[in-house]
């Protein structure tokens, strides 16, 4: 942008505040002056180096991922003619998918991706690795690494959003690693065969004519910066040029670049043909690929008399691709396959000359593509947004990079996705407790349309709660609890806990006031209260210390053994109101249960007839399911003998609703259909801690020792959380390894929960079933001493 003529005088701090906002800007951007970014990959610091055959800038690659180290290449591997980017590597040691991030771009055009890979034994192991590559969250190929070449992959592709991700994933063969990433921009005419669901991946692209290896055409001459990598052969092929500019049309679909074009080869014998080959590469999950051919031509010579050059294209001796072709004088043109080419294992393509050919066949360029899907679409815009801007505000420094929902066993750590087909993945559930947070609560939450459960327990949250979480539309829990936060709470979330389309946990925020008249002081009425409240509560005190234990005798001494007691759900659900009337035939009605409710007929669909057991209980049969959005579920139906009423059930199902912690199963939500009861939980694919230990995993392998630590570990956590992090405090009265599930990554979640025994650590008073239930298990020794001292 040019300056105009005429300034004012402008001081030195607006200069270096302008120059400061254009770095700024440049630095988000990631884009040079001509749409490209080029990255060093591995490159230290903060200077850009620079390429000595295009003079393009390569910036260093630590403002487009967080992940990896930086490493260089062996000393015996570089040579004078080496480039700058193949001196370093960036390798990936940790995770099973590392991303590289690049933005600004323009949602819905082409861009060509380049990733280029040097070993150079930089690791010291002289075992070069194998790993796939993948452009957002399709595949793109896989990388075969060698310690002497470069590996160049490039990829043609509509790149949906403002940004796309480049993703390496370990396959086990190897720690992943790069040396260069380029990302340039294409017309959007150019190259038809790329749309939204289809990509190109390059096997080959040539330029014929050239009588050295080194010459090799790209930016500036290809202001694409496309690689065109010359076809020497002065023995078979006889190379003709010419100095004259070749032109593209205006409509053309490829343009290819004039110094490409002002090159050919000819058969050196005047009846001969041009043959080229290539093999078929099978690719993961597609053993033989689509290909698509692009060959470019160009008269170069002017022809005298009756001079003609006419030519037919053959692929395997019997498929005319072809027929009756003149090439334009000086004019670039291009006969190519629209649609991949049949299937074959080797393609023989040749050139003829027709019976009315005077002249030799010919040649330019040409190149070859196989095409990969691009269908699979990734997490919502709006939801990768938000999410990446609080990854940015707290620094989170665990797996958060890539797309945070590729799939179901690689999203980011803490979060839950829905999946749908055709349609963006959407973020549900969020659990950032324990994770050092601090600051305010960002406001890019509440652009998680689709959040439903949001956990910031735990952390050093301070300042005020956000009005704008009100307006999450599917926000079902919002646990707060032991941070810093002050304030009161913004009037639109109370009304939705009133509600009840809310349940929001704020325990143990000492600044914290439930509503905002409890905010504001009593202003000469203070120390009144104070003088009057004293001595009240010490009256209290004292004749409760005079009656309590005539009334404890009295109850002692009495031969009931069938006392019904009001649930105290208030207690239990400190965190959110909740009323039940005094007891009556509808007592259960009353219960607010935050979760999904479920029809019997639903369950029906969901278990598809109940048709597969997982397992059996003292509740019932416990069935296998899939949610309309694809997510597994487990089922837990109650049985007719079972010895647990309507009331008991309602109670664990509330008590399962306010619970929710990483080493505790979930509960996705419940069915009270007439007299069928059901739980719905999240599906534990790895079963049962007593299968593992037993060896009859689901996987047919026994845990080691470190898997059955961490298992330990896990259900520790999950028992203290019960014992401390619930308010009021849970007892688990039925552990056993039965009750201890593992999901795909053996991490444990204890089950049964719900079936637990509540109590008040001030006044002992318990909210449960007066019974033990389940299965005979462990029962924590403390609550069978409470259960003698105590009894209900």
């Amino acid at each position: 942008m040019t300056m105009p003529k005429r300034m004012v005088a402008v001081s030195w701090s607006m200069l270096l505040c302008l120059a400061a906002a254009a770095a700024v800007l440049k630095a988000r951007a990631q884009l040079d002056s001509i749409g490209f970014i080029s990255i060093d990959c591995g490159l230290p610091g903060t200077a850009n180096s620079v390429d000595d055959a295009t003079k393009l800038s390569y910036a260093p690659d630590a403002a487009f991922t967080d992940a990896g180290s930086n490493h260089n290449i062996s000393v015996e591997y570089i040579t004078p003619t080496l480039a700058k980017r193949y001196l370093n590597v960036r390798s990936f040691p940790d995770g099973a998918r590392s991303c590289y991030m690049l933005r600004s771009l323009v949602p819905g055009l082409k861009y060509t991706l380049r990733a280029e890979f040097k070993y150079g034994n930089y690791d010291g192991l002289n075992r070069p690795p194998v790993f796939d590559l993948y452009a957002g969250v399709n595949f793109w190929s896989r990388v075969n690494a060698s310690s002497q070449k470069v590996v160049v992959l490039e990829a043609i592709v509509v790149v949906p959003e403002d940004y796309v991700h480049v993703c390496l994933v370990n396959t086990g063969s190897g720690t992943p690693f790069i040396s260069a990433l380029e990302l340039r921009p294409l017309k959007s005419s150019l190259y038809p065969q790329v749309n939204a669901t289809q990509g190109l991946v390059l096997l080959s692209r040539r330029n014929f004519g050239p009588t050295d290896d080194a010459d090799i055409v790209r930016y500036p001459d290809d202001p694409h910066d496309r690689v065109w990598l010359p076809f020497v052969n002065t023995a078979r092929w006889e190379a003709i040029s010419t100095s004259n500019k070749v032109r593209n049309l205006d409509d053309s679909e490829f343009a290819a670049p004039s110094k490409v074009m002002q090159t050919a080869i000819t058969p050196r014998n005047a009846s001969g043909r041009i043959e080229f080959f290539w093999l078929s590469e099978p690719q993961p999950g597609d053993p033989t690929p689509g290909y698509i051919v692009i060959l470019h031509f160009s008269e170069l010579q002017l022809l005298a008399g009756n001079a003609v050059r006419q030519q037919h294209l053959v692929l395997n001796d019997d498929l005319r691709f072809w027929s009756d072709y003149t090439p334009p004088y000086l004019l670039s043109d291009t006969i190519y396959s629209m649609k991949p080419l049949p299937r074959f294992s080797r393609y023989n393509f040749s050139i003829n000359a027709t019976a009315n050919s005077t002249m030799p066949p010919i040649i330019n360029a040409g190149e070859i593509f196989f095409v990969f899907s691009t269908a699979n679409v990734g997490t919502d815009y709006s939801d990768v947004s938000a999410i990446t801007a609080i990854k940015a505000k707290y620094r989170v420094k665990k797996n958060w990079a890539r797309d945070p929902c590729v799939t179901n066993n690689l999203t980011w750590d803490g979060l839950t996705c829905s999946y749908a087909n055709s349609n963006p993945s959407r973020i549900t559930r969020i659990n950032m407790s324990f994770s050092g947070l601090d600051g305010d609560i960002s406001s890019s939450f509440a652009n998680l349309k689709a959040i439903q459960y949001l956990d910031l327990s735990y952390n050093n949250l301070t300042g005020s709660i956000p009005d704008a979480l009100s307006q999450l539309p599917s926000l079902l829990v919002l646990d707060l609890t032991n941070n810093q936060l002050s304030g009161s709470i913004p009037p639109s979330l109370l009304k939705r806990i009133q509600d009840g389309s809310l349940n929001i946990r704020y325990g143990n925020n000492p600044n914290l006031c439930t509503n905002a008249a409890s905010c504001k002081p009593a202003k000469g009425r203070n120390k009144l209260a104070v003088y009057v409240a004293v001595p009240v509560v010490l009256v209290v005190v004292i004749v409760s210390a005079l009656v309590f234990p005539f009334l404890r005798r009295k109850k002692q001494g009495s031969t009931s053994t069938n006392i019904t007691m009001r649930p105290q759900i208030e207690t239990m659900m400190s965190y959110a109101p909740a009323t039940l009337p005094p007891g009556d035939a509808h007592t259960q009605s009353s219960l607010h249960l935050e979760n999904r409710k479920f029809t019997y007929k639903e369950l029906e669909m969901i278990t598809n007839n109940f048709q597969r057991v997982l397992g059996r209980g003292g509740f019932g049969e416990v069935y296998n399911g899939f949610l309309e959005d694809g997510t597994q579920v487990a089922i837990k139906l109650r049985s007719q003998f079972s010895n647990q009423g309507v009331k008991e059930f309602l109670i664990e199902a509330q008590i399962l609703t306010r619970i929710h912690h990483k080493n505790l199963v979930s509960m996705i939500g419940y069915c009270k259909d007439g007299q069928y009861m059901a739980l719905v939980y999240e599906y534990m694919s790895e079963g049962t801690l007593q299968e593992q230990i037993a060896g009859n995993g689901r996987n047919g392998k026994l845990l080691t020792w470190k898997q059955r630590l961490r298992i330990a570990v896990d259900s520790a956590q999950g028992l203290e959380y019960l014992h401390k992090g619930c308010n009021p405090p849970l007892i688990h009265r039925d552990v056993k390894s039965t009750n201890i599930l593992l999901n795909a990554k053996l991490e444990a979640k204890i089950a049964d929960f719900g079936l637990s025994k509540a109590f008040n650590r001030d006044n002992e008073a318990h909210v449960s079933t007066n019974a033990l239930v389940g299965t005979p298990g462990y029962v924590d020794p403390e609550a069978g001493h409470r259960e003698a001292s105590h009894p209900m």
